[in-house]
């Protein structure tokens, strides 16, 4: 009977062993490699986002420190480059319009208070993702003048659907530096 099964093209046992024994060294090396990759990661970052090094006291960020209210927005500095500080939280942005001078440098600093958030600029290829405890840094440069929305790309809750800002690209004549340098509108 057996010489019946082989004829039809049935493997024998231990071929079948074989190339499942293949298999499982396989998948196990696969395991390996995926396991010393995150381990790798996590040593050489520290267990940080690669983006995200500088940390903050998300409980903190209102009551002292660069996030205060009066600091929020845009801040042209002496150089002729800005600097946004966003603080980003269940549902909504502060300030929820930022504004921001054409061709020019800007760094925008964001951070989040509560949960991971994100800061898509539509139309562009500014995207951050903002987690809590961690100051979330990017530079860029507006090249066109306009208005651009700003929507939250990172599921926060129940809330996330209303969670817009919008990104106001203007002249840099209407960025006057106040002596604190500090935007004014």
């Amino acid at each position: 009977m057996s010489e019946d099964l082989l004829r039809d093209g049935e493997l024998p046992e231990e071929e079948i062993t074989r190339a499942e024994n293949r298999w499982v060294i396989v998948v196990c090396a696969i395991t390996v490699l995926i396991v010393a990759t995150f381990a790798l990661s996590v040593g050489l970052f520290h267990d940080a986002p690669p983006s995200s090094l500088e940390s903050i006291q998300s409980d903190q960020i209102h009551r002292a420190g660069e996030f205060v209210e009066s600091n929020l927005g845009t801040a042209m500095q002496p150089d002729g480059s800005a600097v946004v500080r966003l603080v980003l939280q269940q549902f909504s942005f502060s300030p929820s319009v930022i504004n921001v001078p054409v061709n020019t440098p800007v760094t925008i600093r964001a951070v989040s208070a509560d949960v991971v958030h994100g800061f898509l600029v539509t139309g562009t290829n500014v995207n951050l993702m903002v987690v809590p405890g961690y100051v979330t840094t990017l530079r860029a440069q507006f090249r066109h003048p306009g208005r651009y929305l700003v929507p939250c790309q990172e599921f926060c809750g129940m809330g996330h659907q209303d969670m817009w800002a919008t990104l106001v690209v203007g002249s840099k004549a209407d960025f006057p530096i106040d002596p604190s340098g500090k935007q004014r509108f």
